[in-house]
């Protein structure tokens, strides 16, 4: 059965790239029927935290990357990491090393000074020196020195290291943590990971993991190194691009669905298909359709796709996104229209949910028209037509089509174009002048506050 990961460290929240791996990892699960696994990484104690922890499950849930097995976290498996580096010791293919950091940092000063790569020279690998006294020492593993390490990635094709192009990594620490390199070998193990899929960001490391895991008789996992996300300039993501938390988007009124949508396109294609749901493209997901190249993330690209699934989306869960965003707003949508059917009138005009509840707040409080729309659409000259107008609408069954109809023929009594009427009506009813059709929105807004709005505006003159 394949099992995937997806293996975040805690140091900060759910990012874009972190969220398409996850995305990569869960979908080739879900299509060949096998089991997706959450795993936190919290060794690092000196930059992980519990709300960065909290940070991921958020995302992941609002995301609904539903795991089959998880969170496993790092932190609760040390016994685990220290047997098996105990077992490595006493098979000769781990030492300890005593070396200080000033001892290593000056070591890399002197091969830097030749012109050499900075890397550890082994001098505790096979020493028989005696440790010196009150130095917890690390644990690093005997790489091998001859041969070298064969990658058949999914995505980068075949990858070969040279086994003397590796140094002697530490897998346990002077604390007794494992390092990552350590820790990620052994939870694939135990785990039973079948397929690796994780960022390019990785490739070096996983020569390395691939040492180790020999060295312990483990079968190797498959390997799959997903190309970086760049910005639109061709730089490395970063927050002016767009790569803010995943829970950003949520804040910002996106759908998950259509940041899923999006995200599932940064590397990856299937001809020309711009919009479909996750069950469509765990069908369509495979492996060999990965770009070998870098990704270029695009917000307004995005922005379209949240429009599409916002035009899509169910009214009633369309409202159920909007409230909250109306309440911070100080209106109250338990008080007006039906919030679903405003939602069903604004929708296609909308790229997110936040647009969406702010083109809804004329529905639910009273907006007046500045200075200048008042200026330009009243006049005390007008008054008398839109006080017949009024006249008229309080006489009238209060359905779109006889609002459209009633101001149809008002319109042409008065010899005017239809639009000279409607705009003044839309300013003096809503405050704006874009808005979706006025019979559309007096319907909604109902006749006794319409015509209440109406009143207030005529006042002024």
């Amino acid at each position: 059965m394949i099992r995937t990961r997806f293996a975040p460290s805690p140091t900060g929240y759910l990012h874009i790239g972190g969220a398409r791996t996850a995305l990569f990892s869960w979908a080739f699960a879900k299509k060949f029927g096998g089991k997706f696994i959450l795993r936190i990484e919290d060794t690092d104690l000196d930059r992980s935290t519990p709300e960065s922890v909290q940070a991921i499950l958020d995302g992941m849930k609002w995301l609904k990357l539903d795991y089959d097995e998880g969170p496993i976290y790092q932190m609760q498996r040390l016994s685990r990491y220290r047997e098996i580096a105990g077992q490595l010791l006493h098979e000769g293919k781990a030492y300890y090393c005593y070396a200080s950091k000033e001892e290593l940092e000056d070591m890399r000063e002197v091969q830097r000074a030749k012109g050499e790569k900075p890397r550890y020279d082994g001098r505790w690998r096979d020493c028989s020196l005696t440790p010196p006294e009150g130095v917890r020492p690390v644990v690093r593993f005997k790489n091998p020195t001859g041969g070298e390490v064969v990658i058949d990635d999914l995505v980068k094709g075949r990858i070969a290291v040279h086994n003397s192009e590796l140094d002697d990594l530490v897998i346990m620490r002077a604390d007794g943590t494992p390092t990552y390199n350590f820790g990620v070998v052994i939870d694939d193990m135990d785990m039973g990971i079948t397929h690796v899929i994780r960022g390019d960001d990785h490739v070096n490391n996983t020569p390395r993991q691939i040492n180790i895991l020999k060295a312990m008789g483990a079968p190797l996992p498959i390997y799959a190194h997903l190309p970086m996300i760049l910005g639109e300039d061709g730089e490395r993501l970063s927050k002016r691009h767009g790569a803010v938390s995943v829970m950003q988007y949520f804040e910002n009124g996106y759908l998950p669905e259509a940041l899923l949508n999006y995200l599932s396109r940064l590397g990856w294609s299937h001809g020309d298909d711009e919009v479909f749901d996750m069950e469509q493209f765990v069908k369509w997901f495979d492996l060999d359709k990965i770009s070998k190249s870098a990704a270029q993330f695009n917000p307004e690209k995005l922005l379209w796709i949240n429009q599409q699934h916002i035009k899509n989306a169910d009214n009633g869960r369309l409202a159920d996104l909007a409230k909250p965003f109306l309440e911070q707003d100080e209106c109250n949508p338990d008080q007006g229209p039906s919030l679903e059917a405003v939602c069903g009138l604004l929708k296609e005009r909308v790229n997110t949910i936040a647009e969406l509840a702010d083109a809804a707040v004329y529905f639910y409080r009273r907006l007046a028209p500045s200075p200048e729309l008042a200026t330009q659409h009243f006049s005390p000259e007008t008054k008398p037509l839109f006080d017949e107008l009024l006249e008229r609408y309080s006489e009238i069954e209060w359905t779109r089509e006889t609002l459209a109809q009633t101001l149809k023929t008002f319109a042409a009594e008065k010899g005017l174009k239809l639009g000279k009427i409607a705009m003044p009506l839309r300013v003096m009813v809503t405050g704006e002048t874009h808005t979706p059709p006025i019979d559309a929105v007096l319907e909604l807004i109902g006749r006794d506050e319409s015509l209440a709005r109406m009143r207030s505006q005529l006042a002024r003159f």
